[in-house]
Order: C-alpha cells, then sequence, then structure tokens
C-alpha cells in the first residue's frame, strides 16, 4: 500500500510517500524557520499563511519523487493534532478535499503518537531492525514531553507526560532569553559543545522517584534567575558554560525518566523521537545509558526526528488496515485521550 502522508501542525508543512508503512519513497520538508526567526517563535498566523502556499507544491514534489502519481495512492494519512489550529486546518482540508475528489480514503493522525513509528522507515538497502511490542517511546517535541507505552501500532498507554513546559519549549524559551536565536534548540546545542556542563548546578526536575510526568518551567525559571543575578554580566564563556549546564540538567531528565518508564512497565525496547531527539547531547547520553543497561534502542534519524510527513504516513497506513476512515463533516477520528 503506498499512502501519501502530510503533516502541517506547526510551521513545516511536510509530505511522503511510504510504501507498507515503512520504506520511505520521498519525504518533502518546506521550513519557516525564516519567516518566524525574527519574532524569536512561531507567528500562528503567518505560520498558517505560509501553509496555505506551499501545501500543493509539497504534495507535487513529493509524488514526483517518489516517482508515484496520484492515481497510485491507495490511502491519504493526515495530521489532525495536536498543534495549531489554524496550521492543522490546512492540511486537514487539502487532505479531505484530495480524498473526496480522487475518490482515496483518508485518515486523520495523531502528531505525536506518530512519532514513535519513525523508528520502523527506512530508504534504501534491507529492512533495518525494528522495536518489538510492548516497547517505551520517549517522545520529546516543542510542545509535548511524554512517554508511552506502545502495545501495538494503534494502541499504548500513557505513562508520563508534561505537566508545564515542554522539554522543546524550554530550550526555546532559554536560548530566547539568552540572544541565541530560533529555533533555540540548535543554537543550544551547538554552543553546549563549547562549554562545561558541570558548571553550573541547576536542580534536576525529576518531581519525584518514579514519577513519570515532566516539569520543564523551573529550571527554565532558574537559568533566569541566574542571568539576572549574575552582577558581572554574561560574557562569552559563561554564555557557552550556561547553555551547557542547562543542556545537560534536561537531558539528565529525559533520560533517567525514560529508564524509569522501562523499569516500571518490564520494556526492554526503547525509541526516542520528536524533534528535541535530533540534539546530540541527548543521543549521547541515552545511548549510553542503554549500552550500560542492555537495553534496545531505536532512534531514527534527525530528519525522521523533526516533524515530516513519513512518520505521519506510516501510523496511516496501520490505521488504514483497519479500516479508520475519516469523514468529510467531522475531524478525522475522534481526538485520542490524554493530548
Amino acid at each position: 500500500m503506498l499512502v501519501l502522508g502530510i503533516e502541517s501542525s506547526c510551521d513545516d508543512t511536510a509530505a511522503a510517500v511510504v510504501e507498507n508503512g515503512r520504506k520511505v519513497l520521498s519525504s518533502v520538508v518546506s521550513s519557516q524557520d525564516s519567516i518566524h526567526a525574527k519574532y524569536g517563535g512561531i507567528v500562528p498566523e503567518l505560520a498558517s499563511r505560509r501553509h496555505i502556499e506551499s501545501i500543493i507544491p509539497v504534495v507535487e514534489e513529493a509524488l514526483d519523487a517518489a516517482g508515484v502519481a496520484l492515481k497510485d495512492i491507495e490511502g491519504i494519512a493526515v495530521t489532525q493534532g495536536p498543534g495549531l489550529v489554524g496550521s492543522i486546518l490546512i492540511g486537514l482540508s487539502f487532505a479531505k478535499a484530495v480524498s473526496f475528489g480522487a475518490g482515496i480514503p483518508f485518515t486523520g493522525v495523531n502528531h505525536i503518537e506518530a512519532h514513535a513509528l519513525a523508528a520502523f522507515l527506512f530508504e534504501q538497502g534491507p529492512e533495518k531492525e525494528t522495536p518489538g511490542f510492548p516497547f517505551v517511546a520517549l517522545i520529546v517535541s516543542g510542545g509535548h514531553t511524554t512517554l508511552l507505552l506502545y502495545k501495538d501500532f494503534t494502541s499504548y498507554e500513557i505513562l508520563g507526560q508534561t505537566l508545564d513546559d515542554a522539554a522543546g519549549e524550554a530550550f526555546d524559551k532559554v536560548a530566547k532569553l539568552l540572544g541565541l536565536g530560533y529555533p533555540g534548540g540548535a543554537a543550544i546545542d551547538r554552543l553546549a559543545k563549547e562549554g562545561r556542563a558541570n558548571a553550573i548546578e541547576f536542580k534536576r526536575p525529576y518531581l519525584s522517584k518514579g514519577n513519570l510526568d515532566f516539569s520543564f518551567s523551573g529550571i527554565k525559571t532558574a537559568v533566569l534567575n541566574y542571568v539576572r543575578n549574575h552582577k558581572g554580566g554574561i560574557g562569552p564563556d559563561l554564555l557557552k558554560d550556561v547553555a551547557a549546564s542547562f543542556q545537560e540538567a534536561a537531558v539528565d531528565t529525559l533520560v533517567m525518566k525514560a529508564l524509569w518508564a522501562l523499569e516500571s512497565s518490564g520494556a526492554k525496547d526503547l525509541v526516542v523521537a520528536g524533534g528535541v531527539a535530533c540534539n546530540s547531547r541527548l543521543r549521547a547520553r541515552i545511548a549510553e545509558k542503554a549500552q550500560e543497561e542492555g537495553i534496545r534502542l531505536f532512534m531514527p534519524p534527525p530528519k525522521f526526528c523533526s516533524d515530516n510527513g513519513a512518520f505521519i504516513a506510516a501510523l496511516g497506513y496501520h490505521q488504514l488496515k483497519k479500516k479508520l476512515y475519516g469523514g468529510l463533516d467531522t475531524n478525522a477520528l475522534p481526538t485520542w485521550e490524554g493530548f
């Protein structure tokens, strides 16, 4: 089955063609970073307007790159949430229109739930090893930090989730506070490589032993207070140390909670996905711990961690197989519990 995946939950317009929920024939992403950079964050109205301009060219490019025509597509998967309402509306309306006009069934996909399925994607060569059920997924993005226990492709249990700021949101806000520009997560990652991760002791927001929920508002405030209280100003060297120390505290929290989730659930496989899973320190630390603990770790390449249409198509494939079709007069599917 060839599935066209469409993603427009935030500021990236993306489309992909995926075969049988795994093989990526094409993946096209149109970024809006240059539009939102001068504002230090995403402006929802501008994001929606750019989606309108981009969605048709992006989908056409994805079909061309895959070497297929619309008539070859057997199903359409589209993000139905969570995300910016105006942005989601563009992708969902477009998918419904194509579904109706071309007679192709479509299904609405939960963006957060779909992130984990990036671990099943491959592009070239033989099929790679994949997680076995049940597995734990740490989904770390700009708006969500969530631990899920997957029982099969379309069934999961929420183990823990964000109580306030998500990890990605904290990275972006700290970067803005430090004057590092947008997108902030990548800027902190780059600068932290030149700093000392143990220079400043920012408290790890574990909440309590075994608690699998996340809270990153406190560590963000701790950085703000440190900068305000540092009378000598924040010079270039100290700036590097602040970035590295903040990143280390955030990464420690993510890694520890993932390990607790595996311990409490009894699962042996761990998937780490979402935009923040592109962070080089997180990838290194979680790989190190996985090796120490004998955990099977699955981290998609960065291009499939950030928002794209391929993981939307991957989950859509399994929903379409179960005939979980969307309707033209409603949201594609009922909102999934917990999001």
